[in-house]
């Protein structure tokens, strides 16, 4: 595996951790007096849940650019993929009042999941 993708997830991670506070304090000073409380907290659970996943992901990085692996990509392309899936819908949902946006969050989690088992694989393979 070449140098950059193996770095690709530590990048990955370092941007998300720099979307997930710029949201963050984007929600907390300008959103909050603008949106609706429901929409708020939904706002406030995609930051929250963007920001639980960049340690993994970071964990990922540091892993696949130590001793790459299928099973480190699939994780940090699952985080990646969840974390789109999962925030971005509801950070669109919470923006544009949208309900039919929450369709799209069960598969965010599902990769968010898959993220989490492939992790587990890795680390039981490596123990």
């Amino acid at each position: 595996m070449s140098r950059p993708v193996r770095k690709t997830w530590l990048v990955a991670g370092a941007v998300s951790g720099f979307i997930s506070v710029a949201a963050g304090a984007f929600g907390a000073h300008a959103l909050r007096q603008k949106l609706a409380a429901d929409l708020m907290e939904i706002f406030e659970t995609a930051v929250r849940y963007q920001m639980y996943h960049v340690p993994a992901l970071l964990a990922v990085g540091v892993v696949a650019s130590r001793s790459p692996s299928r099973a480190a990509d699939v994780a940090g392309a699952a985080f990646t993929a969840g974390t789109v899936l999962f925030s971005g819908s509801l950070y669109a949902l919470a923006l544009t009042g949208q309900r039919w946006l929450g369709a799209v969050t069960p598969f965010g989690g599902l990769s968010l999941l898959a993220g989490w088992i492939a992790l587990i694989y890795l680390a039981v393979r490596r123990a």
